[in-house]
């Protein structure tokens, strides 16, 4: 149950973040989501700072792992998520699956908007 503690926080404060960039970018009437394209780049770069000091390092606490890269990233953005996996297929050279993944992803998740948007209007 312990581990569960520290993805719920960071959970938690991820979501938080994510909440205030949608309430400071929605004083600004932009046509671009930017509050969305803010919580996704600040996850990734998270995220990537997280696995480059702490997620590569064996003597690193689990915890933190649980706290920033699951909790905080997952709260904040799945993009980070996302990101991360797809990169890993590139740099292993599975480019074929790397490209599904991105048009399944993409694919996928605009149709079930499309199909259900309708039906809400």
């Amino acid at each position: 149950m312990f581990p569960y503690f520290f993805v719920f926080i960071g959970g938690g404060a991820g979501s938080v973040v994510r909440f205030l960039f949608s309430v400071l970018f929605t004083k600004l009437s932009l046509d671009l989501p930017l509050a969305t394209l803010c919580s996704n780049v600040l996850s990734c770069l998270i995220f990537a700072l997280a696995w480059l000091y702490v997620g590569t390092s064996f003597s690193a606490p689990s915890s933190i792992k649980l706290l920033l890269i699951t909790g905080f990233c997952g709260g904040l953005s799945t993009f980070s998520t996302f990101s991360f996996e797809t990169f890993e297929l590139l740099r292993r050279g599975d480019y074929l699956i790397a490209s599904v993944n991105i048009l399944l992803n993409l694919l996928l998740c605009l149709t079930l908007f499309a199909l259900f948007a309708k039906k809400g209007m």
